[in-house]
């Protein structure tokens, strides 16, 4: 049996979900204490503690670094658009992050929205994606929140590229196959 070739991806994908979570926290605790984020951000609604991410970002950098190691494994350069789907997801959660924290909330709305047409487009329902969308919105919102807004996206992006985009192309290789014969 071969030894898989990026069989680190996944002790390095959980050790960084750790390392993140244990410096949020570790930075909460030492300025006031560790959130909590109401749903909704109604306080009638139940909060969340950002301890939670102890257990939410190193069990997404599980799913994450299995995922693209069994990616790696089945298709050579799978790991490289899967590392910038990863910075891109990042990108756009601390992107997000930074409109809210700044209260540009028309900021934010624009940044919302070009992620949900980047949900068209790209392949966001993957595990890379998720996370590095997590980890982008970690230090301002904690995880969990940040996971239920990507679900979102991430059922978008699901239904387009898998069923739509796939029905299309469906119905055009039937419609060149008819005016073929």
């Amino acid at each position: 049996m071969a030894i898989p070739k990026f069989r680190w991806l996944l002790p390095c994908a959980v050790m960084l979900g750790m390392a993140v979570a244990l410096l949020q926290l570790g930075w909460e605790h030492n300025h006031g204490g560790i959130l909590r984020h109401h749903l909704l951000n109604d306080p009638g609604l139940p909060a969340i503690s950002n301890a939670w991410g102890l257990l939410v970002l190193p069990l997404l950098g599980a799913l994450t670094g299995w995922v693209l190691l069994r990616r790696t494994e089945q298709r050579a350069g799978a790991l490289m658009p899967a590392v910038a789907g990863l910075f891109g997801a990042l990108a756009a959660g601390a992107a997000l992050s930074l409109a809210f924290v700044t209260h540009g909330e028309p900021a934010a709305t624009q940044v919302m929205l070009g992620i949900v047409v980047a949900s068209v487009l790209f392949p966001v329902y993957r595990a890379e994606y998720l996370f590095g969308f997590v980890l982008g919105m970690t230090f301002v919102f904690g995880p969990v929140l940040p996971a239920v807004v990507a679900s979102v996206p991430m059922l978008i992006a699901a239904v387009s590229r898998l069923l739509v985009w796939r029905g299309a192309s469906w119905v055009v290789r039937r419609a060149r196959a008819g005016s073929a014969g």
